[in-house]
């Protein structure tokens, strides 16, 4: 048999090399609709909850918010592996699903399930999150950023508002998640004792600090040729602007924080351990599955 294939290509050239030619531009022509995929997609498909509580202790995320989410979207159509990781205040579940799942309708399923356990969640904790569609090779960098001269507050301010927008410029970085922040607050310090001296409540000092710091819109003037907009600054800006808040009027005399029952002070949430006392920052970022497929149209950063 082999040697019969031999005798006829060496017989009939002419018919070998029309159909080797014809066979050449059947494959270049091919080649320019078939999808190229530099890393190709191995893992199955997943969808990735997170969840953002300030604050909170890595045992107290695990078992006020975790649990609660693994909880609820256990038994999810398709559901093959519920993974949860818990950290200083964050929380994160990954759902991994079984091959061929559609991945946008599974994200809407956990979204429903979501939705009814986000008000059983602790008031500390923020809106859970699904991050976006990610490839399995997405996680690309962990990030920890300390400082011996800033503090977690002023840090988390760099982070948030110079290091953050800078990384989600880069082309293909979908997402870059932080946690460890203190933000700034103006706190009012509560003491019981003085409340009490002055007869004035912890319900009342909540509604007046609310109040005080509520932002409404001015309205507008009208002219003869136009409408302008009239913009209400706010009143708080600094701790002694919260403290000359009026709580309560006895009698004719204007209770406010600056008469001491509860003093006004500008600080962040305070570290769940004193592990936390050293200014630190992870961030961790994440590239898009679409992403990286068109990374292999691009040439090589240098």
């Amino acid at each position: 048999m082999l040697a019969w294939l031999v005798r006829a290509a060496l017989t009939q050239r002419v018919l070998v090399l029309a159909m080797a030619a014809l066979l050449v531009v059947l494959g270049l022509r091919a080649s320019t609709s078939v999808p190229l995929d530099v890393f190709p997609e191995f893992a199955p498909p997943m969808v990735e909850i997170q969840t953002e509580a300030p604050g909170l202790s890595t045992e107290e995320v695990e078992s006020l918010i975790t649990v609660p989410i693994e909880t609820q979207v256990n038994g999810i159509p398709h559901l093959a592996t519920l993974r949860s990781k818990s950290v200083l205040g964050l929380s994160s579940v990954v759902i991994l699903l079984d091959r061929g799942t559609d991945v946008m309708r599974a994200r809407q399923m956990v979204q429903e399930r979501v939705a009814q356990v986000q008000g059983r969640l602790p008031a500390a904790a923020r809106p859970p999150v699904m991050l976006p569609p990610l490839s399995s090779t997405s996680r690309a960098m962990k990030i920890g950023i300390s400082s011996a001269k800033l503090d977690q507050t002023q840090l988390s301010e760099l982070v948030r508002w110079t290091i953050r927008p800078r990384l989600m410029a880069v082309p293909g970085v979908a997402n870059v998640a932080m946690w460890g922040m203190r933000d700034r607050q103006l706190q009012v310090l509560v003491d019981p004792d003085k409340l009490r001296a002055a007869g004035v409540t912890l319900n009342e000092l909540r509604a007046a600090a609310g109040d005080a710091v509520m932002v409404g819109g001015g309205g507008f003037v009208d002219t003869t040729n136009q409408r302008m907009a009239v913009q209400q600054p706010g009143a708080i800006q600094t701790p002694d602007d919260l403290a000359r808040t009026i709580v309560k009027v006895a009698g004719e005399a204007p209770i406010n924080s600056r008469s001491s029952p509860a003093p006004a002070a500008a600080s962040a949430p305070p570290p769940p351990s004193r592990l936390a006392r050293r200014a630190r920052m992870p961030l961790s970022c994440s590239q898009s599955h679409d992403e990286k497929r068109a990374a292999g149209h691009r040439p090589p950063a240098r």
